[in-house]
């Protein structure tokens, strides 16, 4: 998995810009509970890309697993109004279950 990582690390230090690597290293660091990690390179990511609601709930739960349930809900709101923008409402429902399940 730490290959993985490496790989993915050096792809995005010849190509900063690389939103598609962003997010597939943010992946990886959630694989493995890096979860700092998670959240510093999504939320360069979500600075630079139109994401269309995917990423919000990975951030979400990164800063959940970090403690940060105000960042988590903020992050989780933000994905549901992305989300039914770009029109994928189910993502949006899931994101409203998670929510108050976890009564966030």
């Amino acid at each position: 998995m730490d290959e993985r990582i490496q790989v993915f690390e050096q792809m995005l230090a010849a190509d900063p810009d690389n939103t598609s690597v962003m997010f597939g290293l943010a992946k990886e660091y959630e694989k493995l509970g890096r979860h700092d990690d998670v959240i510093r390179v999504l939320e360069d990511y979500l600075a630079r890309s139109d994401d269309e609601g995917n990423a919000y709930g990975t951030l979400a739960q990164a800063y959940e697993r970090t403690g940060n349930r105000e960042k988590a809900v903020e992050t989780y709101r933000k994905g549901i109004d992305v989300s039914m923008a770009h029109g994928h409402p189910s993502m949006a429902n899931e994101y409203k279950m998670t929510l108050a399940e976890r009564g966030l």
